[in-house]
């Protein structure tokens, strides 16, 4: 029998195939930014290629000669199917009865295929009438950069 744990995995490991697989697996590092605040659901990713920290749609500026599909359709799909299983996991964590961060920041290495979370439960944006989850975010991008 499955248990919360199993879930929430499950669906973290989903969310990094989702991102892996619209690189082609073609990237060091990947970094999924989560954010649920009430009623707010937010998702993103960045990724490290060729030794450079690049949103989602630039990854051709770093590619080193190959070419990835960032077509606009295709970055769609992508934060579709992720923000998808973020409402999956806030439904999990509905179902056992535990509290839901307002975020989350999964780092994946490619390479050694591993995967690290850092969870918070503080607010981070609703309280603020000048914050945005995109404001995070970008905050988080220029600390890994």
């Amino acid at each position: 029998m499955k248990v919360f744990e199993d879930y929430f995995s499950e669906l973290q490991g989903d969310m990094v195939s989702i991102c892996l697989e619209y690189v082609n697996g073609k990237a060091e590092e990947i970094y999924i930014y989560c954010s649920y605040e009430p009623e707010t659901y937010y998702f993103n990713v960045f990724y490290k290629v060729n030794g450079s920290i690049v949103h989602k749609h630039m990854l051709n500026e770093f590619s080193a000669g190959y070419v990835y599909d960032t077509s606009i359709e295709r970055q769609k799909t992508l934060m579709k199917i992720g923000r998808e299983d973020l409402e999956q996991i806030h439904d999990k964590f509905k179902e056992f009865n535990r509290e839901m961060p307002t975020e989350m920041k999964l780092s994946y290495n490619v390479e050694k295929n591993s995967l690290n979370g850092k969870y918070s439960y503080d607010i981070q944006y609703s309280n603020s009438e000048d914050l945005m989850p995109s404001d995070i975010f970008g905050k988080w991008i220029k600390e890994v950069a």
